[in-house]
């Protein structure tokens, strides 16, 4: 009997695994909610500068009293790009030639201007107080943001790497793992628990340590072969799917925290834009987990992440006074991001041996982490053009899909215990292939 038929026997999908999702879920929920706090916490509001016609209330008393906020203001503030009042440059003296309604824009063009020396003046009628405008980072300052983004993801990977080992103490081990380290009376009392929440207390007290030792010979044997992240990528067979899952892993980080954490970019409410997110990667997620059965691994993250980025991509040509259609976009692109997420988490733990599959996962998500880090900082290329940014959200997907094509199906294949389990694979492939024809009218038979 194998370790997995024994699995089976005391529960493999039960009361005892329920709750172990439900303890891990929690956790991630927060992390989650955490993450795109930088949404509202670090929002933009509306600003302009600060200036002594209209935030001075000496000077205020001393300007005719029939001019209106709106004129003081248009002698105040020269007019900015979206056609609103500059949010960081001033006159440096009030211009009332601009009342007059024969003026032109020559009468203000030529007209010495200044940055905000004195400060801004925010809009809080949406956010009371966020870290922009506690620090000021707008304007010569705003690259701050992002940056301050990306530090905080960096902190989160550090975070993740030091209490992962913190974990350890109210989840609990592996009975597997336990096994292969010699903790034979330990994991067994973990599966007789588990046989015990699962209703199968029976199954449980009848398991002795012979049934275990024989029923865990190959995995006994096998971590007894030296692994090190060198056989991940020095290891024919295994190099190429480290190198494709490992680009997969990072395209999701880099894109989904690249945009999510910037909805103000879409010019629309994102208070409702966050829902909508949450609604969709959802469903997305869910949708995806029922086709895997399906389509496949392989077609379904391909599809993922080349759908995703060709949504980004459609952005670079829509107008932005198209504010519906782009957010429409952008929600479609998270959306197939969310889906790629589902799709190489399940993949990459299918496409590497029992003894390396931890540390191929682990190395994926430290990629897709890198990525998030990384996403925030390449907003700041839209200073030189508002389209290079999205140009790369878009494309890293695309390619990175376009890779997984030379990745082979896993579904409904055993998963590889060892090394030489993958090698045997891919000869097997190789054989197939060079048959070609004659082995599919023969399958047909």
């Amino acid at each position: 009997m194998a370790f997995s038929e024994l699995l089976d026997r005391v529960g493999s999908l039960g009361r005892f695994q329920v709750l172990q999702s439900m303890a891990l879920v929690m956790p991630i929920m927060w992390v989650a909610t955490q993450n795109i706090l930088e949404n509202f916490s670090a929002a933009v509001p509306g600003h302009r500068c600060w200036v002594p016609l209209l935030d001075n209330g000496t000077a205020l008393a001393g300007t005719p009293s029939a001019l209106r906020p709106e004129a003081l203001l248009a002698v105040s503030i020269p007019p900015g790009p979206n056609h609103g009042p500059h949010q960081c440059r001033r006159f440096r003296q009030p211009q009332w030639q601009l009342l007059d309604t024969n003026s032109t824009a020559t009468n203000w063009s030529e007209a010495a201007t200044e940055p905000c020396v004195d400060g801004w003046v925010y809009d809080r009628s949406t956010f009371t107080s966020t870290i922009v405008d506690k620090w000021d980072l707008v304007c010569d300052s705003q690259a701050l943001k992002p940056m301050a983004q990306s530090i905080f993801l960096a902190g989160v990977l550090v975070g993740t790497t030091v209490t992962g080992q913190a974990s350890d103490r109210w989840l609990p081990e592996s009975a597997r793992w336990l096994l292969t380290r010699g903790k034979v009376e330990q994991g067994l009392r973990e599966l007789q628990r588990v046989a015990a929440i699962n209703g199968k207390r029976a199954v449980g007290d009848a398991l002795t340590t012979e049934v275990l030792l024989s029923a865990m010979q190959k995995e006994l044997s096998v971590s007894q072969t030296p692994t090190n992240l060198g056989n991940l990528l020095c290891t024919p067979g295994l190099g190429l799917r480290t190198f494709v899952s490992t680009l997969c892993w990072f395209a999701f980080g880099f894109t989904f925290f690249g945009l999510a954490l910037d909805l103000q970019a879409l010019d629309s409410n994102i208070f409702l834009l966050q829902v909508l997110i949450g609604v969709i990667d959802m469903a997305a997620k869910i949708g995806t987990l029922l086709l895997l059965s399906c389509l496949g691994r392989r077609p379904m993250l391909a599809a993922s992440l080349v759908l995703a980025g060709l949504c980004i991509l459609a952005n670079v040509l829509v107008p932005y006074e198209m504010r519906s259609l782009r957010s429409a976009l952008a929600l479609l692109g998270l959306g197939w991001i969310g889906g790629t997420f589902t799709c190489i988490t399940i993949y990459s733990g299918e496409l590497f041996p029992t003894v390396l599959r931890i540390t191929a996962v682990g190395l994926g998500q430290m990629l897709a982490r890198g990525g998030a880090i990384l996403g925030p900082l390449v907003r700041l290329l839209g200073i030189h053009n508002p389209s290079l940014p999205l140009l790369l959200y878009g494309a890293v997907p695309v390619l990175s899909g376009l890779t997984v094509l030379l990745l082979p199906e896993t579904r409904g294949l055993p998963l590889p215990d060892t090394i030489q389990d993958i090698q045997s694979q891919t000869v097997k492939k190789a054989t197939h292939d060079t048959r070609g024809p004659s082995v599919l009218k023969s399958t047909q038979l």
